[in-house]
């Protein structure tokens, strides 16, 4: 039986300044290439086995960048890929893109979309052509743009979601509501599912603590259940925050209290499932 550890939640990229107008100068840190190669060793370091890769570009030179990259190296177990949903050529497209089995999902960057796009008929339709292909779809949001996300999934019941970051809670600001409320109406949805993953680049980058970040992954555990769960590091955006180690080490702690089946639940087994990794 396959025990894995994973990273659900990772990026790589080679930068390019024009493309790449999201790592703004307060993130100058990781205006540079991070590869394979970056991440492999910090991964081992911290007790992990595998990644899944995840885009941050929203085109298909990109997708095929990161199946690429997963042949090549052994430890990046599946890919997050990107596709236009509302393209005409969708399911050619799909079909194209599905014949390698490295691809487990679509993600398209709704955070910067207007508040509702996740609501619309248009891209739900496009969303729903993709369980026909086994694809997973992770939805990226801020926390207010939950009501919409609530909508998508109940369009699709038989399509399976994973919400990227906790849905982004304002942790800096030490707020809870209405995102906690929010989030337990979501996990009733048994589609969908929740990364752990993108909490320290919500808290204060220089000042946060593990404390900061308990509320947030204590709601996590109570609405999801750590069979719902899934630890992501988001590297390198993380780094703007912390090294790879301190952000496994602070889902470690709360793990801790868990018992060793939702402990392994939530570093491996969660994702190895969700995602169909080895497969």
């Amino acid at each position: 039986m396959d025990s894995s550890r994973i990273d659900a939640h990772q990026h790589f990229w080679r930068y390019q300044p024009e493309r790449d107008a999201w790592i703004t100068g307060s993130m100058a840190a990781i205006r540079r290439d991070f590869l394979p190669v970056d991440l492999e060793g910090a991964l081992v370091a911290a007790g992990l086995h595998g990644s899944v890769a995840v885009q941050a570009d929203q085109s298909l030179e990109e997708t095929h960048f990161l199946l690429d990259l997963a042949r090549e190296h052994a430890f990046v177990r599946g890919v997050v890929g990107w596709v236009d949903l509302l393209a005409p050529d969708l399911e050619p497209t799909l079909e194209a893109l599905a014949e390698d089995p490295l691809l487990v999902g679509v993600r398209h960057i709704a955070q910067a979309e207007a508040d509702d796009w996740l609501a619309r008929e248009d891209v739900a339709a496009g969303i729903g052509r993709l369980g026909g292909f086994g694809l997973t779809y992770d939805i990226l949001i801020h926390h207010w743009q939950i009501p919409a996300a609530q909508v998508l999934v109940d369009r699709l019941p038989a399509q399976p979601f994973v919400v990227d970051h906790l849905a982004k809670p304002p942790i800096r600001g030490a707020v809870l509501e209405p995102w906690a409320t929010h989030m337990r109406e979501l996990s009733r949805r048994p589609n969908v599912w929740c990364k752990l993953s993108g909490m320290v680049t919500e808290a204060d980058w220089q000042g946060w603590r593990r404390a900061d970040l308990r509320p947030y992954l204590d709601v996590a555990l109570e609405t999801f259940g750590p069979e719902r769960l899934m630890f992501g590091s988001d590297w390198p955006v993380c780094l703007l925050a912390a090294d790879y180690t301190a952000v496994v080490d602070a889902v470690a702690e709360v793990a801790a209290s868990l018992t060793p089946a939702e402990r392994e639940a939530v570093f491996g087994a969660t994702a190895r499932r969700f995602y169909w990794l080895g497969a």
